[in-house]
């Protein structure tokens, strides 16, 4: 699948929210979409998933399957979950959802209906209808938002497996849940322009004639597997001091 000088704006004489975007993705890839809000993520995967025509450039060779899981689920449809997954089910040629249902851990919310939903909830329904088909292009915006911590540890493990069989999975994810999954390529939407950080560029370890020095962080306790993984994403050497009280208080440090 490729990207060939994307540009993307709503209305003619408006500024462009993405320009000349260029990348190619291969089966298998998973990527992790970031920037700020308002930067144009959404509008890149609507996109990327055909929701949205580039105003200029052309997408090719996307899959045949596309997944799409939006940041918000819209919840004004008068379906209780069951009733909307079977309808969605159909429209997908039959596609079976309750294995992924039980997998996200939805078996108390399938009679509700959909507007009684929070947003969490509700997320894992636009997950499920996503994903029931097998897409070779899943989408996910924001997928993290608002689960509970079963299923937050429940989806890298779905997302590895959909690049397993030769899908792509491309995530706007400003809380770093797919962080840590081998091979994982990091996009960023910058000023209009689309990034994707390299090796090269992260890797402060690739310079071994740099000065170094060793920096001791205090931070809450179940913060620090994330706050590691970032750190060793960016090519820092990152470790637990597992003897925190040996670590010198803010006011003795030596000068």
């Amino acid at each position: 699948m490729r990207l060939l000088q994307v540009s993307f704006r709503y209305r003619r004489r408006q500024p462009f929210i993405l320009e000349e975007a260029d990348a190619q993705l291969a089966p298998g890839d998973v990527i992790e979409l970031t920037g700020v809000n308002g930067a144009g993520k959404s509008t890149l995967l609507r996109l990327l998933a055909g929701l949205a025509r580039p105003t200029r450039g052309r997408i090719t060779d996307r899959p045949g399957v596309v997944g799409f899981a939006p940041d918000r689920f819209p919840t004004s449809q008068p379906f209780t979950v069951t009733a909307y997954l079977n309808h969605m089910a159909s429209v997908r040629g039959g596609a079976r959802w309750r294995p992924w249902a039980e997998r996200l851990h939805m078996g108390h919310l399938l009679g509700l209906p959909l507007g009684e939903l929070s947003k969490g909830s509700a997320h894992k329904v636009g997950l499920v209808q996503a994903l029931m088909a097998d897409p070779g292009l899943l989408i996910l915006d924001e997928p993290f938002a608002g689960l509970d911590a079963d299923a937050r540890e429940t989806l890298p493990a779905i997302a590895t497996e959909v690049a397993g069989r030769g899908g792509i999975v491309i995530a706007s994810d400003h809380q770093g849940g797919l962080r840590g999954l081998p091979g994982l390529r990091s996009w960023s939407v910058v000023d209009g322009r689309l990034k994707e950080a390299t090796p090269a560029a992260t890797g402060h370890e690739r310079d071994p004639e740099r000065p170094r020095v060793t920096v001791a962080v205090t931070l809450p306790a179940d913060e620090l597997p994330l706050f590691l993984t970032r750190m060793r994403d960016k090519g820092y050497q990152a470790g637990e001091i597992k003897d925190a009280q040996a670590l010198p208080h803010p006011a003795e440090e030596p000068g």
